[in-house]
């Protein structure tokens, strides 16, 4: 599939892609990081781009702040399901203005769905079906720390994202409901890293879900979820990060971190609630990728 000399219809577009891509200079190499570093990603699950930018602009995210500016981006589905199918296969939010696949920056290329041969500049060609899967191949352990229902092993739907990783942990203290569910998250992470082979990199994903539903609990007086207290979680979650950073650091040597949203939510705007819809709110997000 996709080694054709001469491909389907379907193939045309992409290599134009193809063509158009090695005009630009990629952001980051990741021919340079896969094998050498640990791979940190790191999904604010629900964050809007919004929120993200006037809490980064009023500097309450004095963590997330440091690595860089965020990304206005388009998601890649309008919840978590589709859009974890598509950011694991390595489909990351493409850049907001994107008018067609030539304007997407490819961290993970997938050889094997019939894109064409080459891999775009910059890209890690993987092979198997997740980027988790081909990083496996290349010496990775995989690591899921999971936090919202679709990642709660409990239930047989639970169980397909985990079902991707070497190793995936899960356990009530990490739900939505639990008002310490990043600190705990974070806190099971640095016991494990403390353990870890120290030759063997580690690729770890983390979904933090306290900026989902319910929220309302990280903003004092709080009766509901509102674009407010979606705020006020994400500052909260700045403060988790920052112990995961420099205990990553200090325990690991540090990483290269991805770090976006799956999708946003509606807190009522145009008459719209929640997400799993198309909005504006819902289909923008926040994206950077660093080191540190």
């Amino acid at each position: 599939m996709g080694q054709k000399e001469q491909g389907t219809a379907g193939e045309v577009p992409f290599r134009l892609f193809l063509s158009a891509r090695g005009q630009g200079v990629p952001s980051v190499d990741m021919r340079q990081v896969v094998g050498v570093k640990d791979i940190l990603f790191l999904c604010l699950d629900t964050l809007r781009y919004d929120a993200a930018m006037q809490e980064e602009e009023a500097g309450n995210t004095p963590v997330l702040n440091r690595y860089g500016s965020w990304e206005k981006r388009q998601a890649p589905g309008n919840f978590t399901y589709p859009s974890h199918h598509a950011m694991f296969a390595g489909f990351l939010p493409c850049p907001f203005g994107a008018k067609s696949l030539a304007d997407r920056e490819m961290l993970f290329f997938p050889r094997q769905i019939g894109m064409g041969g080459k891999t775009p500049e910059g890209a890690f060609a993987f092979s198997g079906s997740t980027i988790m899967e081909g990083l496996e191949k290349e010496g990775y352990d995989t690591w899921c720390v999971g936090g919202v229902a679709f990642f709660d092993k409990r239930t047989e739907l639970g169980r397909v994202f985990p079902g991707y990783f070497q190793k995936s942990y899960w356990n009530p203290s990490f739900a939505c409901p639990v008002k310490g569910s990043t600190a705990n998250q974070v806190d099971f992470i640095l016991k494990r890293i403390a353990g870890a082979e120290p030759g063997r990199r580690i690729f770890l994903y983390l979904n933090v879900d306290a900026i989902h539903y319910p929220n309302y609990f990280y903003l004092d007086g709080a009766a509901d979820d509102s674009l407010e207290s979606h705020r006020a979680a994400l500052r909260y979650v700045d403060g988790q990060l920052g112990r995961l950073f420099e205990g990553w650091k200090q325990l690991r040597g540090g990483g290269f971190v991805i770090c976006c949203s799956d999708h946003g939510t509606c807190y009522g705007e145009d008459g719209c609630q929640f997400h799993g819809i198309n909005h504006p709110a819902v289909n923008t997000v926040p994206y950077k990728h660093f080191f540190i």
